[in-house]
């Protein structure tokens, strides 16, 4: 089995789970901050959003500086509304899965670099990125949506099991 086959569920559960929680996006709470070191919810959903673009970013490129010397930083998604989340996820999901089949497992294993600056914050195999910093970090992130949620009274869905919220019958 090509390493790209054993990503394409994990994919497809992933971004099935996360969509559900983004279709609940509050539109009148994006402001919205458990603690003033937290993210705002819109940035919160936004961050989620984006990084399943990561995915394809990281296996079509070397490397990616987030304030490359010289050039434009990057620009970070805030969610504005449900629809403008909801397309930016959709469009990040479908490059994503119309990538992985299109990467050899020799590519997979190349290394892949993420930088501020020039400063290098890490560099890892490309599986080892898509695994880490894009798939675990939507779900750690979707995680604190979750509390999100909860703290506004928003359902929230279920993730691996039912949650307080979506408990079966």
């Amino acid at each position: 089995m090509a390493i790209y086959e054993a990503l394409l569920p994990e994919l497809a559960m992933e971004a099935a789970t996360t969509r559900k929680f983004l279709e609940r996006l509050p539109e009148d709470k994006l402001e919205f901050k458990p603690h003033e070191k937290s993210m705002a919810l819109g940035r919160l959903a936004g961050h989620i959003a984006e990084m399943m673009g990561w995915g394809t970013t990281t296996l079509q490129t070397d490397q990616l500086d987030f304030a490359p010397a010289g050039g434009p930083p990057f620009q970070p998604l805030v969610a504005t509304s449900r629809e403008q989340l909801l397309g930016e996820f959709d469009k990040g999901v479908a490059s994503f899965r119309e990538t992985l089949p299109k990467t050899s497992d020799q590519d997979f294993m190349k290394p892949w670099t993420l930088l501020s600056g020039g400063t290098v914050f890490f560099t890892m195999p490309r599986l080892t990125v898509i695994r880490s910093m894009v798939l675990n970090h939507i779900i750690h992130h979707r995680g604190q949506l979750g509390v999100y949620y909860r703290m506004n009274n928003v359902p929230v869905p279920s993730s691996y099991g039912p949650s307080a919220d979506e408990r079966p019958v």
